[in-house]
């Protein structure tokens, strides 16, 4: 019986320190993307001060010449396993003339239609994610989610108000 119920104490302890680790994993995600798009909102500062503008939108990429501004002349993975970094540089169609500047991290492949196959963060704000869904980081502009989406659309902004 005292065997049982050692066996038992052990596993809930491992259970919460489990849950603890995961979470943090989570949280580090989280941090790691803020860094990593603080940096790549720098070397765009660069790129567009020697190219007089900011680059072509690129579809679930980045730009061709910005790896040139970032430390070792390397794109950085997407923080989250399965997910990849997006540049964003579309007209906004709320403001005629205006663009929409960001970088995004996206989820689902293109073409995916079911988000069960999209490996979303496991964060509360992260719940109501859909296949357009993105974590972005707002250069300029009404950012948001998807070009094809309305701006209320399920998101994550890291560096907007409220």
């Amino acid at each position: 019986m005292e065997l049982l119920i050692v066996i038992g104490i052990i596993a809930v302890l491992s259970g919460v320190v489990l849950g603890s680790l995961l979470t943090g994993r989570d949280k580090a995600y989280t941090a790691r993307a803020q860094l990593e798009f603080r940096s790549l909102t720098s070397a765009l500062v660069l790129y567009q001060i020697d190219n007089g503008g900011y680059p072509d939108d690129v579809s679930r990429s980045l730009p061709n010449g910005l790896e040139n501004y970032l430390a070792g002349e390397h794109w950085p993975d997407a923080p989250w396993p399965g997910s990849v970094y997006d540049w964003d540089n579309w007209e906004d169609p709320d403001v005629p003339g205006k663009r929409i500047i960001q970088f995004s991290i996206r989820f689902c492949p293109i073409g995916e239609t079911d988000p069960a196959n999209c490996p979303f963060p496991k964060e509360a704000w992260a719940q109501n994610f859909d296949i357009n869904s993105a974590v972005y980081y707002c250069v300029e502009g009404n950012c948001r989610p998807h070009i094809n989406e309305p701006a209320d659309y399920p998101g994550y902004c890291l560096n907007c108000d409220g």
